[in-house]
Order: C-alpha cells, then structure tokens, then sequence
C-alpha cells in the first residue's frame, strides 16, 4: 500500500474517487483534477435489480460516471460488491425490520461497504487517499489522529452517518465538497458542464428508489394483519402487519374519527399489535433518557471526563440537542436530555457532538420511560427539534 510521503508531489498521489453517478461525487472528482492529483473514478456496484419500470438502476448511475470521467479526462472502472452489501447491510436491514425495529442501513454501508471493503479496495490498488462526496470534513489533532468535522452546508452535513469512522482510516479519506454549499457544488457541476449538474439529489434507501417501500419490503417479510390498539388496550382499527409501522408515524395509517390525528406511540410485536394515541404532543411520544449500545467512537475510545457535557441527535436532520453522558458500562452509554425528546426509535443511531466534531455514537437500546410511563410533566420547548429544509 502507498503511504503519502512529503516527497510525492499531487501529481504522484493517487486518489480514488468513489464515484455514484450523482453531482457530488462528480464534482469531488473534478476539483482534485484541478487540483493535479492524480485523479482515479471507481463506480461502487452495490445492488442489481430491475424495478417495477423495467430499469437496472446501477447502470444508469454508471452511465453517468462514465460520461462525467470521459469529459474530465481521468480513467474510471466499476467493481462489485454485491455480495458484501446483501451479506452484510441488506440482510441485517430485513432481519431488524422482522424484528420490529426501524433500521438506518446508510450507517451500516458506511461501515460495512464505503469504508471498509470498498476502502480497502482502493488502497489495495494503490491509492494513496480515497475521496468521497460526503458532506463532512476532517481535521488532525496534535497527536496525530484525525477528527471528523460536520459539513459546512448544515442541511447537507452527513456526519451522522459517518460517525463509525475510525481515525486511522480518516487519515486517508479526502471529503473535497465538505466546505462547500449544495449550491456552490451546483455552481461547480455546471462550470465544468459535467453530465451529472442538473441530476436531482437521490433520496430514500438505494436498493428500493423509487419503489413503493412496503410493496418491496413484501418480497422479503410476510405481513400479518392485526389490529391498532390505545395504551388502554382498546381496538380503533385494523393494520396490516406491526413490522412495517414505526414510533411517531402518523401517514398511512387509515385511522379517522372526530379529534386530533393518530400516531405511533409503540408496537408489541409479539402480540402483531401497533399501540396509537391521538395527538402530536401526546406525551406517550416523549421521554429524556436513553441508553445505547453498538458504540463507536473516532478514536477508539471514549477520551472525556464523566459526566460529559455534549450535544447528539437521535436522527439525520435533527438540530443538536443539549444531553449529559452520565456513564459508560459494559458497553452501554446513558444519556440524558435537556428537554424531551420526540419518537426516540431503537436501533436508529444516536450520534454525539462537541462542537462541531462528530466524536462517535450508538445504537439506541431503549428509550425511557416515556412522560406518559412516568407521569411527568410534559412541557414542549419552542427552540426547533428539526433543521427546517
């Protein structure tokens, strides 16, 4: 493997760009070949399948990597990790879901694919950093490790996906749009006039696009109709299978009657029950205390005095919120929240913050006990909970 010396110049250091077929990616391209790197595309094949339109989606993302390398000037090939991904991310992603739980599978390709087996890839052809159209940044430490930074674009930054990311692997990964704006990244796609300037930003899980999400899910998970449930056990209605619902829902439930609207308060996937109460704020919905496990820390270790003092999110586009670390034990971390937290979801990530470093995270083990459990007063702040869009 290369290890990037003073000696080499940019134009004797290679980066292998992961390349998705999308703008960012392009445009990371783009800005290290200005630069004089010696730029490399590498398309990542995660997933083939024809959706219900009859179209493999992965080779149209790779159409557009090709024409994007073929007007930048730099070679570009595809690799294949098809199986890794249905191993390693997808089957964990039906498994969690038969079990009831929401999972986040963008967390587990990060850790699973992006940046280890695809990463060792590209240092295994020789490269001497791997770039990728994250929108987080890095910087090092005194001691020589590496942190990772959120992305300058606060709507756009994807540190919390990336908190799995270990320093030593951080020392060879290049984020070239994380100090960038989305609109400034458009600007750049457009100047170089790269196939990819005017392509939409892709949105939900790949492997599904624009699939309907339950019908695909019914290729792989048996539903059972059961029935809605009040915390007081009374039936207000019939659902078609408890895994497919998730905390805080409210669209798509088919629930009607005078009064505020319904929402997912919890699930008891034993009995195929979905428990609902009426209210956005019902305080079912709350609590201000969690523990998770899974942990991941930049560094490999938690590095600060307990209780700590930070701020997390419990999901991707959530505001930071204000917590304590009161302890680590046996794997698990306590948090506490300053204010009460809404739908807190086992097995979603909560990441952790100082400042703007993303020093590591979880997976949430549980939650609670909530404000109605408890019989606390529930007082919702006005400060936001949710970056507006």
């Amino acid at each position: 493997m290369n290890t990037l010396t003073q000696e080499k110049t940019k134009a004797q250091t290679m980066v292998i760009v992961g390349m998705s077929g999308g703008v960012d990616s392009s445009v990371c391209a783009a800005l290290l070949k200005e630069e004089g790197y010696n730029v490399v595309g590498l398309f990542m094949k995660n997933w083939e399948e024809f959706d219900e339109h009859g179209v493999c989606q992965s080779s149209k993302e790779y159409a557009d990597v090709v024409r994007v390398c073929e007007k930048l000037d730099i070679p570009y090939y595809s690799i294949d990790f098809i199986k890794e991904y249905r191993d390693n991310v997808f089957a964990q992603f039906i498994e969690e879901y038969q079990s009831g739980f929401t999972p986040n599978p963008d967390v587990l390709c990060n850790r699973e694919i992006k940046f280890k087996v695809f990463y060792e890839k590209a240092r295994e052809l020789g490269a001497d950093f791997l770039a990728t159209g994250h929108y987080c940044q890095k910087v090092q430490n005194n001691s020589r490790d590496f942190s990772l930074i959120k992305g300058a674009d606060p709507l756009k930054d994807q540190s919390y996906f990336l908190y799995t990311i270990k320093s030593e692997i951080l020392k060879h990964v290049l984020f070239p749009i994380g100090h960038l704006p989305k609109t400034e990244v458009r600007r750049i796609a457009a100047k170089y006039d790269l196939a990819t300037k005017d392509k939409k930003d892709s949105t939900g899980i790949c492997f599904i696009g624009e699939r309907n999400f339950k019908n695909f899910l019914s290729n792989y998970i048996t539903f059972t109709d059961g029935n809605f449930e009040t915390l007081d056990g009374a039936i207000v209605g019939r659902h078609t299978g408890a895994t497919y619902y998730t905390i805080g829902q409210r669209k798509g439930l088919g629930l009607g009657g005078q009064g505020e609207a319904w929402f997912v308060v919890g699930k008891n996937i034993e009995r195929n029950v979905v428990i609902v109460e009426r209210g956005e704020s019902h305080p079912a919905l709350y609590a201000d205390t969690l523990e998770a496990s899974d942990l991941s820390f930049t560094n490999g270790e938690f590095q600060f005095e307990l209780p700590f003092r930070c701020k997390a999110k419990i999901r991707y586009r959530q505001a930071d919120q204000d917590c304590t670390i009161t302890k680590i034990e046996n794997g698990i971390v306590y948090v506490e929240f300053d204010i009460p937290q809404r739908a807190i979801t086992l097995r979603q990530s909560i990441v952790f913050y100082d400042g703007n470093n993303c020093f590591g995270g979880g997976m949430i083990k549980s939650a609670g006990p909530s404000y109605y459990e408890s019989k606390k007063q529930l007082s919702i702040p006005t400060i936001p909970n949710i970056l507006d869009h």
